[in-house]
């Protein structure tokens, strides 16, 4: 998952990326703009400098725009295939977000949204992400939860488990590819570094009534999870075995349901969401810095 030749193959374009979100867009239920509905609980008003790292082809950049005009937006991403699609032309650098070129305290907001558990080293890009912002700074990184699309996950586990002879009940195989990096383990990464971290959960579904956006999600993985299979299970049979579940429990329910919950945490030592509390802890006791 974080080898950066393999990672540079899968986002050498926005293409898979696409099919994943415009699905996101057509079958979830609420359907909710999941940019817009981060960037609320984010408290981006009055923010002057905001750096997207990760950005991908700007999904939270037209958001930004509309919304919050004023904002200077500065996008970055480790490829530039992906980036070269991205609408902010004039903000735009290739960069890893464990080496970001930018000064110290020189922005008032960090997003990293889905994609920190693609980095080498977690707790390196927090460290930076830490050092460019102001000491009343905010991080938004939005991610997934451990638990969600157990469905997915349960169809991936019995295939896996039946063409495969390496697979066990607890093997490594059988992981989601976002598990470095989760809503969950998230916090305790961000409170190591942050004097407050808060976290926003938004449950949903994916609701399929017919099985080709179904595979076109799966297939739209593939640069991602093959290299994640056993040596002895192919790309092609697994796909087939997933379609044969997929296609039953379509049959036989009318539909296929996949739960998900994905989310937003928010780190900051004193400002966003925490700025009244520490301001009240400082007039409490003037001169001791909240720990």
């Amino acid at each position: 998952m974080n080898d950066v030749d393999e990672l540079r193959q899968q986002y050498a374009d926005d293409r898979h990326l696409r099919v994943r979100q415009e699905i996101h867009e057509q079958y979830s239920i609420p359907n909710v703009d999941f940019a817009a509905w981060v960037l609320e609980r984010g408290g981006l008003v009055g923010q002057k400098r905001v750096l997207d790292v990760g950005s991908g082809s700007g999904s939270y950049y037209r958001v930004i725009r509309k919304r919050y005009p004023a904002i200077e937006y500065i996008a970055t991403d480790f490829s530039y295939g992906v980036l070269a699609r991205h609408e902010a032309q004039d903000y735009r650098i290739v960069c890893d977000a464990q080496h970001l070129p930018f000064a110290e305290a020189s922005v008032d907001v960090v997003m990293a949204n889905h994609m920190l558990f693609h980095v080498q080293d977690i707790e390196q890009a927090i460290v930076e992400f830490k050092r460019v912002l102001h000491p009343d700074g905010v991080l938004l990184t939005a991610t997934n939860s451990i638990q969600t699309m157990p469905e997915f996950q349960a169809l991936f586990r019995r295939a896996l488990l039946l063409l495969s002879t390496h697979v066990r009940p607890n093997s490594p195989y059988l992981l989601p590819p976002h598990e470095p990096f989760t809503l969950e383990n998230g916090v305790r990464r961000l409170a190591r570094h942050f004097f407050a971290v808060v976290r926003h959960d938004l449950p949903s579904a994916l609701v399929f009534p017919e099985i080709d956006p179904v595979m076109a999600y799966l297939q739209s993985l593939r640069s991602i999870r093959e290299k994640m299979l056993p040596p002895d299970i192919t790309w092609d049979a697994l796909m087939e075995a997933m379609y044969d579940q997929v296609s039953r429990v379509i049959t036989l329910q009318g539909e296929l349901v996949i739960n998900k919950l994905s989310g937003v945490l928010i780190a900051s030592d004193s400002g966003g969401f925490i700025r009244d509390y520490h301001a009240h802890m400082q007039r409490s006791h003037p001169g001791k810095a909240c720990k």
